[in-house]
Parts: C-alpha cells; sequence; structure tokens
C-alpha cells in the first residue's frame, strides 16, 4: 500500500473498532453513526466513505470474504471440476484467517458477541452470505457453461459454503479463532471424502 491507502486502511479499521466496541457497550440499535464517527474524531460523512450504512459495519466480513473468494476462483484452472475450484477458493480464505494478525482475531470475536446479543443481524448475515452464493453460482455456471439458473451448480457452491458456516458456528467452548479456522479445515476435509468424484460433472 501507498502512504494514501494506509491511511484510508487505518481510518476504517479505527471506525469498525469503534464501532464493535459500542454495539457491545450499548446495543446494536442504540449506536449511532454520529457516535461512531465522534469516537474517532472523524464526521459522519468521513464514516459514509468507509461504510454506507451502519449495517455494513458488522458485515465487512462478508466483503473481505467475497474478494477473497473470487480471485481465488478466478485464478483457478478453466478445466478443474468446479467442486475442486470451490475447496481451493475456500482454502484460501481458511488460509487469509491463519495470517490474521492480534487485532484481527479480537475484531472477529467481537464480532461473534455482537452477533450473538443481536439475532437480527444474523438474519441480515445469512442474506448477505445467500448474495454472495449467488454470484459465486454464476462464476462456476460460467465455468461449466451452463445457464446462471442451473440447479447443479447452485448445488456445488451451497455445499462448499455449508462448511465455512459449520466451521463458523463451531459450539466448542470457548470460542477461539484457531478452533473455528480447525474446525472448517476438518469439515472441509469430510465434504471431500463424503462425495463421489465426478459428481459435480
Amino acid at each position: 500500500m501507498g502512504l494514501r491507502e494506509r491511511k484510508k486502511e487505518k481510518t476504517r479499521l479505527a471506525l469498525l473498532d469503534a464501532a464493535l466496541d459500542l454495539f457491545l457497550e450499548q446495543g446494536y440499535d442504540a449506536t449511532t453513526v454520529e457516535q461512531i464517527a465522534g469516537a474517532v474524531d472523524v464526521s459522519p460523512r468521513t464514516f459514509f466513505r468507509y461504510f454506507p450504512t451502519k449495517e455494513h459495519v458488522p458485515l465487512w466480513f462478508h466483503e473481505q470474504g467475497e474478494e477473497t473468494m473470487r480471485e481465488a476462483l478466478d485464478s483457478r484452472p478453466a478445466d478443474e471440476p468446479a467442486f475442486t475450484s470451490m475447496v481451493h477458493t475456500l482454502r484460501a480464505v481458511i488460509q487469509d484467517m491463519h495470517g490474521t494478525t492480534p487485532e484481527d482475531t479480537e475484531r472477529f470475536l467481537k464480532l461473534r458477541k455482537v452477533f450473538d446479543a443481536n439475532p437480527a443481524l444474523v438474519g441480515k448475515s445469512v442474506a448477505r452470505g445467500t448474495a454472495t452464493e449467488r454470484r459465486l453460482t454464476e462464476v462456476i455456471a460460467g465455468r461449466r457453461g451452463v445457464d446462471p439458473a442451473d440447479p447443479l451448480s447452485a448445488l456445488i457452491v451451497a455445499w462448499a459454503m455449508v462448511t465455512m458456516r459449520v466451521g463458523f458456528e463451531c459450539p466448542v467452548e470457548p470460542i477461539d479463532l484457531p478452533s473455528m479456522v480447525s474446525r472448517m479445515e476438518q469439515v472441509l476435509e469430510l465434504a471431500e471424502r463424503s462425495l463421489r468424484p465426478g459428481w459435480d460433472a
């Protein structure tokens, strides 16, 4: 990153950290954009340069994850089996999680607490994840040379993505990022072993 990009990233993370702390301290619904911006000494207008709405703050990880998956999927060989491509795509996300900083880990765990305290946000997260799956399905369908409405393409993506959800919803206590990542890897390997080669052809 150049100096300008680093400065923008620093501001984005500061807003994210302030928002998560306020959500946990006083509740998501009670927290305003003005309060988040004020905690970082910027204007609400500056906040909206980084997050279109307050709702986008707890959904930031979807943006990161989808960008990683799209880049990984675009890099896979064109003749590779579709589910294999999706597995490599998800492993790229897991690799990113392995490389997280202590600050990233703390944000992730705070985010889990925010979702636990706000069931309505879970529904919004599911809807955002569904939008990602829809876009990935279009890519997989294109790689397979079929119509985007093809049900097998949707099944390939859904089957792959559910492994991440199982890992994310890890019931092991205490909740920590290494345990989640390990569970994601285990479930992904289980999915690979459970499927007959060529099922996605």
